[in-house]
């Protein structure tokens, strides 16, 4: 008896030691959940993340807008990476749980330390619990794109007035974009008529309200997100709100199709917005430290170059900005000089701002 429990013993142990060489399909992988924008990501990064840590398998999903993503917060992501006044939001909200710095050697040694002295929301509590719970992913700022063969706008102007006034001007009518993203097209109006894009005032926002609606009634603007960046490109659109992301892959997708008639341009009017996009784990993720695995993973030097490259945002990777193209890394659209940062303005949440912001959004959208 002892030697058939020997053989059943040896039997046992050598299944054991080739599922441990079996295929990934026949052992057990650890799930690791990924929400993120659409077209945010290199090709190849979830693949090289794998393959470093052959003990997760991704499911990666993606949203278009801090908006849609935030009433799917419930299904349970490891990794979700909305903009800073969705993160401040999350934080109120308890919908995000604090990383283990601990765990983030890569992002302690490259995350630029002026994201230390960010004013992420008026809140100076909530602000300064900011990189307790989210790391930033990349940047950008905001303004509009247009084809100079078809716009024709003062050189160096960061006049909002005289900027954003190609998006309201019905000569320019169903050939301009607006971001189907209510921050950024409210933030656009608000601009333009020389207010914050934080502002509760109700006279404000009201104006704000009715530039839209007018605008939808009488110009016809194509909404979106990424379907701008193909209808940009391809020429279908004379001017459009934009990230200074888009504008790079903009660049790349209409030097693809050979459309050598397109001037592409993008200009960044005073007072309008910078944003930071952030790595952050909900409270409900079931994975915590294939989370931290994957947001320290994201500040390896060469895969956040990879990133910034492929997306065409800014990187908060110290080491990866010295790897890009000078070109790009000294442009002061995508790499703001302190001067001009401090033009600028992040969003802020409140309860105020989040109920009024919504009802003017929903009211454009519902308009004729």
């Amino acid at each position: 008896m002892k030697n058939v429990r020997k053989v059943i013993s040896a039997v046992t142990a050598l299944l054991m030691a080739g599922a441990a060489i079996l295929p990934c399909g026949c052992s057990k992988k650890q799930q690791l959940i990924i929400y993120n924008w659409g077209e945010y990501i290199a090709e190849e990064t979830i693949a090289k993340f794998e393959a470093k840590f052959p003990q997760y398998e991704v499911v990666y999903r993606t949203f278009e807008t801090n908006e849609s993503m935030y009433p799917n917060l419930g299904n349970g992501y490891d990794v979700i990476i909305p903009s800073e006044y969705m993160v401040c939001r999350l934080i109120e909200e308890d919908w995000i749980q604090p990383l283990d710095w601990n765990k983030l050697p890569a992002v302690q040694q490259y995350m630029d330390p002026m994201f230390r002295e960010v004013t992420y929301t008026d809140d100076a509590t909530v602000s300064g619990q900011v990189l307790d719970y989210a790391v930033p992913y990349l940047y950008c700022t905001v303004g509009l794109v247009y084809d100079a063969n078809k716009i024709t706008l003062p050189e160096d102007t960061t006049d909002p007035a005289v900027i954003w006034d190609v998006l309201f001007d019905t000569e320019n009518t169903q050939s301009i974009g607006m971001y189907d993203s209510m921050r950024e097209s409210i933030g656009a109006a608000l601009n333009y008529l020389g207010y914050s894009i934080n502002s509760t005032n109700e006279a404000e926002l009201q104006e704000a309200l009715e530039l839209l609606i007018a605008q939808k009634s009488a110009m016809h603007p194509a909404y979106g997100v990424d379907n701008l960046k193909d209808k940009m490109a391809a020429g279908e659109l004379a001017a459009s709100i934009a990230w200074s992301g888009d504008h790079i892959v903009m660049l790349d997708r209409i030097e693809e199709l050979g459309n050598d008639n397109i001037d592409l341009r993008f200009v960044l009017p005073e007072g309008s917005n910078w944003s930071v996009d952030m790595m952050c784990v909900p409270t409900n993720c079931k994975n915590y430290d294939g989370a931290m695995e994957f947001i320290n993973f994201m500040y390896d030097p060469e895969i956040a170059l990879e990133n910034c490259e492929y997306v065409g945002y800014s990187t908060p990777n110290t080491a990866a900005k010295d790897m890009l193209d000078p070109e790009v890394s000294g442009n002061i659209y995508y790499y703001p000089t302190a001067d001009i940062f401090a033009s600028l303005e992040v969003y802020y949440t409140s309860d105020v701002i989040e109920e009024k912001y919504t009802e003017i959004w929903n009211t454009v959208k519902a308009s004729a």
